[in-house]
Protein backbone atom coordinates (compact mmCIF):
# COMPACT_ATOMS: atom_id res chain seq x y z
CA UNK A 1 0.00 0.00 0.00
CA UNK A 2 1.28 3.44 -0.91
CA UNK A 3 2.16 5.45 2.18
CA UNK A 4 1.11 8.70 0.52
CA UNK A 5 -2.57 7.98 0.04
CA UNK A 6 -5.45 6.46 1.93
CA UNK A 7 -6.94 3.34 0.38
CA UNK A 8 -10.24 3.82 -1.44
CA UNK A 9 -12.83 1.37 -2.79
CA UNK A 10 -12.97 0.52 -6.47
CA UNK A 11 -16.14 -0.34 -8.39
CA UNK A 12 -17.06 -1.30 -11.95
CA UNK A 13 -19.38 0.37 -14.46
CA UNK A 14 -20.61 -1.92 -17.23
CA UNK A 15 -22.41 -1.01 -20.44
CA UNK A 16 -23.12 -4.68 -21.18
CA UNK A 17 -21.26 -4.45 -24.52
CA UNK A 18 -22.42 -6.68 -27.37
CA UNK A 19 -19.24 -7.54 -29.31
CA UNK A 20 -19.24 -7.55 -33.10
CA UNK A 21 -20.65 -10.85 -34.37
CA UNK A 22 -22.26 -11.75 -31.02
CA UNK A 23 -25.93 -11.84 -30.08
CA UNK A 24 -27.49 -9.79 -27.31
CA UNK A 25 -27.84 -12.99 -25.28
CA UNK A 26 -24.11 -13.67 -25.65
CA UNK A 27 -23.33 -10.10 -24.59
CA UNK A 28 -25.47 -10.52 -21.47
CA UNK A 29 -23.81 -13.86 -20.70
CA UNK A 30 -20.43 -12.11 -20.82
CA UNK A 31 -21.74 -9.34 -18.57
CA UNK A 32 -22.77 -11.89 -15.94
CA UNK A 33 -19.27 -13.38 -16.09
CA UNK A 34 -17.81 -9.91 -15.53
CA UNK A 35 -20.07 -9.32 -12.51
CA UNK A 36 -19.03 -12.65 -10.98
CA UNK A 37 -15.37 -11.84 -11.58
CA UNK A 38 -15.76 -8.37 -10.05
CA UNK A 39 -17.23 -9.96 -6.95
CA UNK A 40 -14.45 -12.55 -6.75
CA UNK A 41 -11.78 -9.86 -7.10
CA UNK A 42 -13.38 -7.86 -4.29
CA UNK A 43 -14.74 -4.80 -6.05
CA UNK A 44 -17.26 -2.68 -4.16
CA UNK A 45 -20.09 -2.10 -6.67
CA UNK A 46 -21.23 -3.30 -10.07
CA UNK A 47 -23.23 -0.65 -11.85
CA UNK A 48 -24.99 -0.66 -15.21
CA UNK A 49 -25.91 2.29 -17.43
CA UNK A 50 -29.16 2.94 -19.29
CA UNK A 51 -28.72 3.52 -23.03
CA UNK A 52 -31.24 3.13 -25.84
CA UNK A 53 -31.09 2.47 -29.59
CA UNK A 54 -27.46 1.32 -29.45
CA UNK A 55 -26.77 -2.11 -31.01
CA UNK A 56 -23.53 -2.47 -29.03
CA UNK A 57 -25.09 -1.96 -25.57
CA UNK A 58 -27.50 -4.43 -23.92
CA UNK A 59 -28.42 -2.55 -20.72
CA UNK A 60 -31.46 -0.56 -21.93
CA UNK A 61 -33.79 -2.35 -19.48
CA UNK A 62 -31.42 -1.58 -16.63
CA UNK A 63 -33.49 -2.84 -13.69
CA UNK A 64 -34.30 -6.11 -15.48
CA UNK A 65 -30.64 -6.83 -16.17
CA UNK A 66 -29.65 -5.81 -12.63
CA UNK A 67 -32.10 -8.34 -11.27
CA UNK A 68 -30.41 -11.06 -13.30
CA UNK A 69 -26.98 -9.90 -12.08
CA UNK A 70 -28.28 -9.97 -8.52
CA UNK A 71 -29.39 -13.57 -8.91
CA UNK A 72 -25.92 -14.56 -10.12
CA UNK A 73 -23.92 -12.80 -7.37
CA UNK A 74 -23.90 -12.93 -3.60
CA UNK A 75 -22.40 -9.85 -1.96
CA UNK A 76 -21.25 -7.16 -4.38
CA UNK A 77 -23.40 -4.03 -4.44
CA UNK A 78 -25.37 -3.68 -7.69
CA UNK A 79 -27.00 -0.62 -9.11
CA UNK A 80 -27.54 1.88 -11.88
CA UNK A 81 -24.90 4.21 -13.14
CA UNK A 82 -27.31 5.42 -14.07
CA UNK A 83 -31.00 5.37 -14.68
CA UNK A 84 -31.86 8.37 -16.88
CA UNK A 85 -34.68 9.74 -14.75
CA UNK A 86 -36.26 12.03 -17.41
CA UNK A 87 -37.17 8.82 -19.28
CA UNK A 88 -39.29 7.52 -16.40
CA UNK A 89 -41.93 8.41 -13.83
CA UNK A 90 -40.30 8.53 -10.37
CA UNK A 91 -42.96 6.13 -9.04
CA UNK A 92 -41.98 3.52 -11.64
CA UNK A 93 -38.29 3.71 -10.68
CA UNK A 94 -39.18 3.52 -6.98
CA UNK A 95 -41.17 0.35 -7.66
CA UNK A 96 -38.41 -1.20 -9.79
CA UNK A 97 -35.60 -0.52 -7.31
CA UNK A 98 -37.84 -1.30 -4.36
CA UNK A 99 -38.39 -4.69 -5.98
CA UNK A 100 -34.63 -5.14 -6.39
CA UNK A 101 -34.14 -4.28 -2.73
CA UNK A 102 -36.85 -6.78 -1.74
CA UNK A 103 -35.06 -9.46 -3.77
CA UNK A 104 -31.43 -8.72 -2.89
CA UNK A 105 -31.50 -6.73 0.34
CA UNK A 106 -29.29 -3.75 1.03
CA UNK A 107 -27.02 -4.37 -1.95
CA UNK A 108 -28.89 -1.95 -4.22
CA UNK A 109 -27.74 1.51 -5.39
CA UNK A 110 -29.77 3.92 -7.53
CA UNK A 111 -27.64 6.33 -9.56
CA UNK A 112 -29.63 8.96 -11.45
CA UNK A 113 -28.72 10.90 -14.56
CA UNK A 114 -30.40 13.88 -16.21
CA UNK A 115 -29.45 13.13 -19.83
CA UNK A 116 -31.80 11.06 -22.02
CA UNK A 117 -29.10 8.46 -22.78
CA UNK A 118 -30.12 8.37 -26.43
CA UNK A 119 -30.95 10.43 -29.50
CA UNK A 120 -33.93 12.73 -30.04
CA UNK A 121 -35.97 10.28 -32.13
CA UNK A 122 -35.61 7.54 -29.50
CA UNK A 123 -36.42 10.05 -26.77
CA UNK A 124 -39.73 10.73 -28.52
CA UNK A 125 -40.29 6.99 -28.90
CA UNK A 126 -39.96 6.77 -25.11
CA UNK A 127 -42.90 9.24 -25.00
CA UNK A 128 -40.72 11.88 -23.38
CA UNK A 129 -40.09 15.53 -24.25
CA UNK A 130 -36.73 17.27 -24.16
CA UNK A 131 -37.92 19.71 -21.48
CA UNK A 132 -38.65 16.78 -19.14
CA UNK A 133 -35.04 17.11 -17.96
CA UNK A 134 -35.92 20.52 -16.50
CA UNK A 135 -37.97 18.71 -13.83
CA UNK A 136 -35.00 16.59 -12.76
CA UNK A 137 -34.53 18.21 -9.30
CA UNK A 138 -38.23 17.81 -8.49
CA UNK A 139 -38.27 14.26 -9.85
CA UNK A 140 -35.28 13.32 -7.66
CA UNK A 141 -37.04 14.67 -4.58
CA UNK A 142 -40.23 12.83 -5.50
CA UNK A 143 -38.26 9.62 -5.88
CA UNK A 144 -36.55 10.15 -2.52
CA UNK A 145 -40.01 10.53 -0.97
CA UNK A 146 -41.39 7.36 -2.57
CA UNK A 147 -38.44 5.35 -1.19
CA UNK A 148 -38.62 6.89 2.28
CA UNK A 149 -40.37 5.95 5.54
CA UNK A 150 -42.72 8.94 5.22
CA UNK A 151 -45.31 7.72 2.72
CA UNK A 152 -47.88 6.06 5.01
CA UNK A 153 -50.31 8.97 4.77
CA UNK A 154 -49.68 9.52 1.07
CA UNK A 155 -52.50 8.60 -1.35
CA UNK A 156 -49.82 7.13 -3.64
CA UNK A 157 -47.21 4.68 -2.42
CA UNK A 158 -44.46 2.74 -4.14
CA UNK A 159 -45.15 -0.91 -3.38
CA UNK A 160 -42.50 -2.32 -3.33
CA UNK A 161 -40.29 0.67 -2.62
CA UNK A 162 -41.78 2.55 0.31
CA UNK A 163 -39.49 2.32 3.31
CA UNK A 164 -36.69 0.67 1.35
CA UNK A 165 -34.49 3.78 1.51
CA UNK A 166 -32.45 2.59 -1.48
CA UNK A 167 -29.38 4.90 -1.59
CA UNK A 168 -29.67 7.50 -4.35
CA UNK A 169 -26.66 8.96 -6.14
CA UNK A 170 -26.58 11.95 -8.46
CA UNK A 171 -24.55 11.38 -11.63
CA UNK A 172 -23.29 14.16 -13.82
CA UNK A 173 -20.64 15.78 -15.98
CA UNK A 174 -21.38 19.44 -15.21
CA UNK A 175 -21.93 21.84 -12.34
CA UNK A 176 -25.70 21.20 -12.41
CA UNK A 177 -25.55 17.68 -10.96
CA UNK A 178 -22.77 18.62 -8.55
CA UNK A 179 -24.79 21.52 -7.14
CA UNK A 180 -27.96 19.45 -6.89
CA UNK A 181 -26.18 16.59 -5.10
CA UNK A 182 -24.64 19.09 -2.69
CA UNK A 183 -27.98 20.78 -2.00
CA UNK A 184 -29.77 17.48 -1.33
CA UNK A 185 -26.90 15.98 0.65
CA UNK A 186 -26.46 13.01 -1.68
CA UNK A 187 -23.36 11.18 -2.95
CA UNK A 188 -22.06 12.35 -6.33
CA UNK A 189 -20.50 10.44 -9.22
CA UNK A 190 -18.77 12.36 -12.00
CA UNK A 191 -18.62 10.98 -15.56
CA UNK A 192 -14.92 11.68 -16.02
CA UNK A 193 -14.53 8.52 -18.14
CA UNK A 194 -15.97 10.29 -21.18
CA UNK A 195 -16.57 13.95 -20.22
CA UNK A 196 -13.72 15.09 -17.96
CA UNK A 197 -13.68 18.75 -18.98
CA UNK A 198 -15.44 20.12 -15.86
CA UNK A 199 -14.21 17.55 -13.36
CA UNK A 200 -12.23 19.94 -11.11
CA UNK A 201 -14.97 22.57 -11.05
CA UNK A 202 -17.72 20.02 -10.37
CA UNK A 203 -15.82 18.38 -7.50
CA UNK A 204 -15.15 21.79 -5.94
CA UNK A 205 -18.77 22.91 -6.37
CA UNK A 206 -20.03 19.73 -4.74
CA UNK A 207 -17.65 19.77 -1.79
CA UNK A 208 -17.92 23.52 -1.17
CA UNK A 209 -21.74 23.56 -1.20
CA UNK A 210 -22.50 20.21 0.44
CA UNK A 211 -25.26 20.24 3.07
CA UNK A 212 -25.32 17.30 5.49
CA UNK A 213 -28.55 15.34 5.27
CA UNK A 214 -30.34 12.29 6.57
CA UNK A 215 -28.71 10.43 3.68
CA UNK A 216 -25.09 11.56 4.07
CA UNK A 217 -23.18 13.52 6.69
CA UNK A 218 -20.13 14.46 4.58
CA UNK A 219 -19.55 14.81 0.82
CA UNK A 220 -18.74 11.60 -1.04
CA UNK A 221 -17.27 11.78 -4.54
CA UNK A 222 -16.88 8.86 -6.92
CA UNK A 223 -14.92 9.49 -10.11
CA UNK A 224 -15.25 7.35 -13.23
CA UNK A 225 -12.26 6.22 -15.29
CA UNK A 226 -11.49 3.92 -18.17
CA UNK A 227 -9.15 1.19 -16.99
CA UNK A 228 -7.75 -1.67 -19.02
CA UNK A 229 -4.93 -3.61 -17.42
CA UNK A 230 -2.92 -6.31 -19.19
CA UNK A 231 0.29 -8.21 -18.68
CA UNK A 232 2.08 -5.72 -20.94
CA UNK A 233 1.40 -2.24 -22.30
CA UNK A 234 1.12 -3.30 -25.95
CA UNK A 235 -1.67 -5.78 -25.22
CA UNK A 236 -3.64 -3.25 -23.19
CA UNK A 237 -3.27 -0.52 -25.82
CA UNK A 238 -4.30 -2.92 -28.59
CA UNK A 239 -7.55 -3.94 -26.86
CA UNK A 240 -8.33 -0.35 -25.87
CA UNK A 241 -8.66 0.54 -29.55
CA UNK A 242 -12.16 -1.00 -29.30
CA UNK A 243 -13.18 1.78 -26.93
CA UNK A 244 -11.50 4.42 -29.10
CA UNK A 245 -13.29 3.18 -32.22
CA UNK A 246 -16.63 3.16 -30.39
CA UNK A 247 -16.15 6.79 -29.46
CA UNK A 248 -15.29 7.76 -33.04
CA UNK A 249 -18.37 5.94 -34.32
CA UNK A 250 -20.59 7.63 -31.76
CA UNK A 251 -19.40 11.07 -32.79
CA UNK A 252 -19.87 10.18 -36.45
CA UNK A 253 -23.43 9.05 -35.76
CA UNK A 254 -22.63 5.49 -36.82
CA UNK A 255 -24.44 2.58 -35.20
CA UNK A 256 -23.01 -0.87 -34.63
CA UNK A 257 -21.81 -3.49 -32.19
CA UNK A 258 -18.62 -3.25 -30.16
CA UNK A 259 -15.80 -3.22 -32.77
CA UNK A 260 -12.83 -5.54 -32.82
CA UNK A 261 -9.46 -4.04 -31.83
CA UNK A 262 -7.05 -2.88 -34.52
CA UNK A 263 -3.28 -2.51 -34.64
CA UNK A 264 -3.32 0.94 -36.22
CA UNK A 265 -5.91 3.55 -35.21
CA UNK A 266 -4.35 5.87 -37.78
CA UNK A 267 -6.35 4.01 -40.40
CA UNK A 268 -9.58 4.66 -38.49
CA UNK A 269 -9.58 8.24 -37.28
CA UNK A 270 -8.66 11.64 -38.65
CA UNK A 271 -6.25 13.89 -36.71
CA UNK A 272 -9.22 15.93 -35.49
CA UNK A 273 -11.05 12.80 -34.34
CA UNK A 274 -7.94 11.56 -32.55
CA UNK A 275 -7.69 14.87 -30.71
CA UNK A 276 -11.36 14.66 -29.73
CA UNK A 277 -11.07 11.07 -28.49
CA UNK A 278 -7.84 11.73 -26.59
CA UNK A 279 -9.49 14.67 -24.84
CA UNK A 280 -12.72 12.83 -24.05
CA UNK A 281 -10.93 9.68 -22.84
CA UNK A 282 -8.11 11.49 -21.04
CA UNK A 283 -9.08 9.86 -17.72
CA UNK A 284 -7.91 6.43 -18.85
CA UNK A 285 -5.44 4.06 -17.26
CA UNK A 286 -4.28 1.59 -19.87
CA UNK A 287 -1.28 -0.71 -19.61
CA UNK A 288 0.49 -3.09 -17.27
CA UNK A 289 -0.13 -2.44 -13.55
CA UNK A 290 3.41 -1.09 -13.16
CA UNK A 291 2.75 1.44 -15.93
CA UNK A 292 -0.66 2.47 -14.65
CA UNK A 293 0.32 2.79 -10.98
CA UNK A 294 2.18 6.15 -11.05
CA UNK A 295 -0.50 7.74 -13.24
CA UNK A 296 -3.17 6.47 -10.87
CA UNK A 297 -1.23 7.75 -7.86
CA UNK A 298 -1.05 11.21 -9.40
CA UNK A 299 -4.74 11.25 -10.33
CA UNK A 300 -5.93 10.23 -6.88
CA UNK A 301 -3.52 12.64 -5.18
CA UNK A 302 -4.84 15.51 -7.29
CA UNK A 303 -8.58 14.90 -7.06
CA UNK A 304 -8.89 12.96 -3.76
CA UNK A 305 -11.92 10.84 -4.75
CA UNK A 306 -13.63 8.79 -2.05
CA UNK A 307 -14.13 5.98 -4.56
CA UNK A 308 -13.18 5.14 -8.12
CA UNK A 309 -15.51 3.44 -10.59
CA UNK A 310 -13.86 2.00 -13.66
CA UNK A 311 -15.13 0.80 -17.01
CA UNK A 312 -13.55 -1.42 -19.67
CA UNK A 313 -15.80 -1.16 -22.68
CA UNK A 314 -13.86 -3.27 -25.19
CA UNK A 315 -14.50 -6.14 -27.59
CA UNK A 316 -12.44 -8.95 -26.12
CA UNK A 317 -14.04 -10.69 -23.11
CA UNK A 318 -10.81 -12.39 -22.05
CA UNK A 319 -9.09 -8.99 -21.98
CA UNK A 320 -11.85 -7.58 -19.78
CA UNK A 321 -11.66 -10.49 -17.35
CA UNK A 322 -7.86 -10.31 -17.25
CA UNK A 323 -8.04 -6.59 -16.51
CA UNK A 324 -10.26 -7.20 -13.49
CA UNK A 325 -8.02 -9.95 -12.19
CA UNK A 326 -4.99 -7.64 -12.32
CA UNK A 327 -6.62 -4.95 -10.14
CA UNK A 328 -5.30 -6.46 -6.86
CA UNK A 329 -1.78 -5.76 -8.16
CA UNK A 330 -2.51 -2.03 -7.86
CA UNK A 331 -2.03 -0.12 -4.62
CA UNK A 332 -4.54 2.43 -3.26
CA UNK A 333 -7.61 0.21 -3.33
CA UNK A 334 -9.54 -1.51 -0.58
CA UNK A 335 -11.03 -4.75 -1.85
CA UNK A 336 -14.02 -6.42 -0.23
CA UNK A 337 -12.88 -9.73 1.20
Amino acid sequence: MSQDHQAIPISFLDLAPVPQGKSTAEGIFQTVAMAKCAEEVGLNRYWMAEHHNMPGIASAATAVLLSHIGSQTQSIRIGSGGVMLPNHAPLTIAEQFGTLQALYGDRIDLGLGRAPGTDGATFRALRRQMNDAERFPQDVQELLFFLSNDTESSPVQAIPGAGSNVPIWILGSSLFGATLAAHLGLPYAFASHFAPQMMSQAIAAYRDNFKPSAYLQAPYVMLAANMLLADDDATANYHFTSAQQSFVRLRRGERGQMPKPVHDMGEIWSPAEKMMVDKSLSVSFVGAPSTVQPKLDAFIAQYQPDELIITANVFDQDARIRSLKLIPKLNLFTLQR
